[in-house]
């Protein structure tokens, strides 16, 4: 196909592949796409940032002061780079004018070919499936601490102020049938917006937190390498705490599994590629700010002591009001990380239904249903029970398994590797034809072989997490 050069500054690519579909298609035939770099970036902060930002400071606890901010740079890095090789495979063969990847899987299937895809399918869809589950506990623990944070100022701080996460479980669940309907990532940025701004919410009053227990003078003890081995904790679990560390910030820049369905929003011009490499770079930069915010106030006010997560754990107690703010805030950002997380499993099941009986009014067709004061609601029978289903399974599972956390750790430590560096490290190679032993075939191969090793050190320790948590479980007793 060919392209209309306006001097070297423009291009379009539009009208030529849109005469096949009108105007309002793109070159797929599917209606054109909208996305900028700002909802772009809004879709990566919303999947990146997680409550996880509050645990960052016990991560630093275990690493220290020398090698946790050190760990933490070099992750974002190789996922900000790993990041853009995956942008530049959106399109194959060519990065700009090539056929378009819808989801990460067809991906892997256009450029590698073979039955890698069915693997890379494997490895995202189970993560997904894990994180939606994970979301769902993580968010019951927030709102619990809310009710806990004003018991606690009502009755004292040494009260017995415990509360039941199923309910909360439940009522997390309702609001994610009701959210599920949104269609499509097309229709999502409003709600990913809402929950960038809520994830800024309450990692600030996290780092405004700390400072104020900087301040007060607060005599906390802190070392170049964390934990004391002797002192603080013995020296097998100064191994599994610095491989759970070490894991959960590998991990905790994950959007790799979502990132070709967020690059698939983006309208075609300006390129795509150059669009979601303005984002991921924004996306990740806003990420490390955070991160190291929290993660170096929270252990300068915490010291070796900090808690798993000082919003939910109570680090603090006072100001209670500014304590629960941010756990509210940190609801509604999981709310809309959720269903950036959903999308993806969601449109896979529903095409596959759809090709597979592709005259079925059950499958396809939509009723228009005007709801007063809020607008049209769109229904489709196949969207409105298999979604409904699909919350249904990740809120009992997630009453069933209430520590289902480190359960997704270690899916997290299975599918980092492959999702976030050897596909498309592998895809990258393929795509831009590198010679093979050429140094940066080399030096990619290596970095590969490097994040396999971490990946596998991270494994171990979550395992050895499933396996303590096991022993102190005791079902619907939470």
């Amino acid at each position: 196909m060919s392209m209309a050069f306006q001097g070297n500054k423009s291009f379009s690519v539009e009208t030529p592949r849109n005469e096949e579909y009108g105007s309002e298609y793109d070159d797929d035939g599917r209606i054109k796409r909208t996305g900028t770099w700002v909802t772009a970036s809004a879709h990566i902060v919303t999947a990146v940032i997680g409550s996880g930002v509050l645990s960052l400071a016990w991560a630093f606890a275990q690493l220290g002061w020398i090698a946790g901010p050190i760990i933490l740079i070099t992750f974002s890095l190789i996922t900000l780079y790993t990041s853009f090789l995956l942008c530049d495979c959106y399109r194959y063969p060519d990065p700009v004018n090539g056929k378009r990847s819808h989801n990460y899987m067809e991906m892997v299937k256009n450029i590698l070919g073979g039955t890698k895809h069915k693997l890379s399918g494997l490895a995202q869809y189970a993560n997904l499936v894990g994180v939606s589950i994970g979301y769902t506990i993580t968010a019951s623990i927030s709102m619990v601490a809310i009710k806990r944070s004003n018991c606690f100022h009502k009755y004292g701080h040494d009260a017995e102020c415990h509360t039941s996460n199923y309910p909360f479980m439940t009522i997390f669940g309702i609001v994610q049938i009701l959210l599920s309907q949104i269609p499509d990532f097309h229709e999502l940025s409003f709600l990913s917006i809402i929950a960038a701004v809520m994830s800024f919410g309450y990692a600030i009053i996290g780092v405004c937190l700390s400072i104020a227990r900087i301040a007060e003078g607060h005599h906390v003890e802190t070392s170049l390498t964390g934990l004391q081995v002797g002192v603080d904790v013995t020296s097998s679990e100064k191994l599994w705490n610095t491989s759970q560390a070490l894991g959960n910030m590998a991990f905790a820049y994950g959007f790799s599994m979502v990132i070709v369905e967020i690059e698939d929003t983006l309208r075609s011009n300006p390129p795509e590629n150059k669009e979601m490499k303005k984002a991921s770079s924004v996306g990740v930069f806003i990420t490390t700010v955070f991160y190291m915010s929290c993660g170096i106030l929270g252990y300068a006010a915490f010291g070796n002591k900090a808690p798993g997560n000082f919003l939910t754990g109570f680090g603090f107690y006072e100001p209670y009001w500014l304590v629960d703010i941010g756990n509210v805030f940190i609801v509604i950002h999981l709310v809309g990380a959720y269903q950036v997380f959903a999308q993806p499993i969601f449109t896979l099941v529903e095409n596959w239904c759809k090709k597979r009986w592709p005259n079925s009014n059950f499958m396809s067709k939509e009723y228009h249903i005007n709801i007063p004061m809020i607008g049209i609601f769109k229904l489709n029978f196949l969207r409105f029970i298999w979604r409904t289903l699909f919350v249904v399974f990740t809120t009992v599972v997630a009453i069933i398994l209430p520590f289902f956390n480190s359960v997704v750790g270690l899916l997290g430590a299975i599918t980092f590797w492959p999702l976030t560096v050897y596909f498309p490290i592998e895809m990258y190679l393929v795509q831009a034809k590198v010679p093979k032993y050429s140094p940066t075939w080399i030096g990619l191969k290596m970095l590969s072989m490097f994040c396999l090793l971490v990946t596998l050190f991270a494994g171990v320790g979550s395992i050895e997490g499933i396996v303590m948590d096991l022993k102190k479980f005791k079902p619907f007793t939470e």
